[in-house]
């Protein structure tokens, strides 16, 4: 076990790089086990669920090498296996994204149901719904989902659920359905860049989609796809937590390999706090030259506020003059961070899916812990502005979804030491 020790009160100047997206990058990984050839993927962040999802794969008979180049070659080499590891598949939810492409490919697939962040309830029905639609019969026994098919067959197919469109969902059938015969109608469907990301792989290795970034995708069934080389897209989710690390240390950082078209959103909000953003086609600059101010947030899908960014913003509105008001309706538990910035001095409050935030005038140093991915970063962000010498434990979870974070900050100017956390190792002793 590894905790951060963080001084606060240093102000973040310099130019960083934003890693490939983790959230992307996953159901693409997931999605070459439909290929019949190679497949080199780069841009892949070096991350511990990455590293999971590769075990998964590796399992399952689909090979993954990280190359000198930081590249990751994937190749199947053994197609009989259909069985996915349970123990790994809960520890992440992406895995799950192995179902549809083990049942289009091989026509059986066996998965354990999903585990990951601890942010409230995210069922898998409407993964489950597509793929049946398609044709696959489903079973659910001792929490694993068993998926048969001789062959899938293109349907319409309805993927809104009760708090809108699923993002791994929308990975899951479309990637199953590259390979039924037929045409397929996706409605309801997520347009995450992230979703758009992985119809672009897929037509890369020969699969025919229309539609990508509208609520309505329509694919044409191929029989085969082939391999191939594919760079995947920046983080933008990483970009938005930088952004929130220069708002609340007033700092200047200019962001690279970062697409300003998928953070719009994240940077009308920061610029109504008032942080400065400048971009041109490949950077950000932004600039925490002005008081920060309160501003109210709904979380919604993809073009909305995303649920990811809640948590840092939330910690950087602890900070602005007046009181924010902090609404999830994706994820609505997932507040578990105001406990921890409560530690703090922050003044935060819950009352179900929404958050009031005061702003105070300084946060203070404190020993958190933190629960969940989006959690970690946002504690992490409290701590740069806090006064004094902050304690972040259970970093696991930062490693899940971000490339080296501490090491970024720490060039920028930030005070991060990483340590070996005894005392959490004497108590799962």
């Amino acid at each position: 076990m590894e905790k951060l020790v963080i001084r606060g009160g240093r102000s973040l100047r310099g130019t960083v790089a934003v890693a490939g997206s983790k959230n992307a990058a996953l159901p693409i990984m997931a999605a070459c086990l439909l290929a019949d050839e190679a497949v080199v993927l780069d841009s892949v962040p070096r991350l511990a669920d990455v590293d999971t999802l590769s075990q998964v794969l590796d399992g399952i008979g689909l090979s993954s090498i990280r190359l000198p180049t930081g590249a990751i070659h994937l190749e199947v080499n053994d197609s009989s296996r259909c069985e996915a590891d349970a123990d790994l598949v809960r520890r992440m939810r992406a895995s799950f994204c192995v179902l549809g492409p083990l049942v289009a490919r091989r026509g059986f697939a066996r998965v354990a149901l999903p585990g990951g962040c601890k942010i409230g309830d995210r069922p898998v029905d409407l993964h489950l719904k597509g793929l049946a639609a398609l044709g696959a019969e489903i079973t659910i026994k001792n929490e694993e989902v068993t998926a048969r098919a001789r062959k899938l067959h293109g349907a319409a197919i309805n993927l809104c659920g009760e708090r809108g469109t699923t993002v791994t969902g929308t990975c899951n059938v479309m990637s199953a359905a590259v390979l039924a015969e037929g045409d397929t109608w996706l409605d309801g469907a997520a347009r995450e860049p992230e979703v758009i990301d992985l119809g672009r792989f897929l037509c890369e290795l020969g699969a025919q989609i229309d539609g990508l970034g509208t609520s309505r995708i329509h694919i044409r069934g191929v029989p085969r796809l082939g391999g191939g080389f594919y760079r995947i897209i920046p983080d933008r989710i990483e970009a938005a937590t930088i952004m929130a690390a220069a708002a609340i240390t007033r700092g200047e950082i200019k962001l690279a390999n970062v697409r300003r078209s998928q953070l719009t959103a994240v940077i009308a909000k920061l610029r109504r706090i008032g942080l400065t953003v400048d971009s041109d086609r490949q950077s950000l600059l932004v600039h925490g030259d002005r008081p920060l101010r309160a501003t109210d947030i709904d979380t919604a899908p993809y073009p909305g506020f995303p649920t990811d960014v809640q948590a840092q913003l939330t910690a950087l509105l602890s900070l602005a003059n007046g009181t924010s008001r902090i609404r999830d309706c994706v994820f609505p538990d997932r507040f578990h961070h105001l406990t921890e910035l409560r530690r703090m001095g922050a003044q935060v409050r819950q009352h179900g899916n929404e958050a009031t935030v005061t702003g105070v005038r300084v946060l203070q140093a404190a020993e958190v812990t933190a629960t969940d991915l989006r959690a970690s970063a946002a504690l992490l962000i409290a701590a740069l502005a806090a006064r004094g010498e902050t304690t972040l434990r259970q970093i696991y979870h930062l490693d899940r979804g971000y490339e080296g974070l501490d090491q970024k900050l720490c060039a920028l100017g930030a005070e991060i030491h990483r340590v070996a956390d005894e005392a959490t190792e004497r108590r799962a002793a």
